[in-house]
């Protein structure tokens, strides 16, 4: 139990630190610390922080699964972390949520590639992919640490849009009428072949890097036997 608390506590400071550091403490740190050294300090903690949320992950008992874990939803996980793959390929392409104040002219553009289907796509990937590790590890420890990665993606997502509505106004209003916050299945296949062909690599490439990381195969590689 001791080892699920820790979990727990690591994963609060890992979501509460994020929440922090982009909203209510934001303006006191970049004011104390400079833009660069915001991003500095924002960057440490999360990686120390995600680092001990990883170490308590291991570390948890693993316990029995809540529902069967059969191929039908290996079907679906491994579909739903494609799709992650690709969303998280395609969100460095033309990414307006990076903007502040800086050009209208992106914000007020018709979306293009993966921003068609939403336009939070790397919050996106992570949300889908925490659920995909749901499905297939349905157990307290996993619960607990994808289950704060899928809530961070998405409630983050929203708070993103808030901070962002009031540092840029019109702009990013403009943004938000011309896209989705929701992921539009049928649009993400006119995203174009960019974001695709480096999504595939990159889920056969995680995919195929679980056999090393001691957990068997997942996606192809579970049904080449590998």
């Amino acid at each position: 139990m001791s080892d699920y608390l820790t979990l727990t506590v690591a994963s609060l400071l890992f979501v509460g630190s994020h929440f922090l550091m982009s909203h209510p403490l934001r303006a006191l740190l970049v004011g104390r610390f400079g833009a660069k050294g915001f991003m500095a300090v924002y960057s440490v903690i999360s990686l120390v922080t995600f680092a001990w949320m990883i170490i308590a992950f291991v570390r948890a008992p693993k316990a029995d699964d809540f529902w069967p874990v059969g191929d039908g939803v290996w079907i679906v996980a491994s579909v739903l972390t494609l799709v992650a793959s690709v969303l998280f390929a395609g969100s460095f392409i033309r990414n307006a949520c990076n903007l502040i104040g800086v050009s209208t002219a992106l914000a007020a553009q018709t979306p293009s590639g993966v921003f068609k289907t939403t336009r939070h796509p790397e919050m996106w990937a992570f949300a889908l992919w925490g659920v995909g590790h749901i499905l297939v590890a349905p157990r307290i420890d996993n619960f607990i640490f994808s289950g704060s990665i899928v809530f961070l993606a998405l409630v983050g997502s929203k708070a993103q849009e808030i901070k962002k509505l009031k540092l840029m106004g019109d702009q990013w209003a403009e943004w938000l009428s011309n896209t989705h916050f929701f992921i539009r299945p049928a649009a993400l296949l006119r995203a174009g072949i960019g974001p695709w062909v480096l999504g595939i690599s990159i889920w056969i490439i995680a995919t195929w890097a679980h056999h090393f990381w001691g957990v068997g195969g997942a996606g192809l590689f579970r049904w080449l036997g590998y």
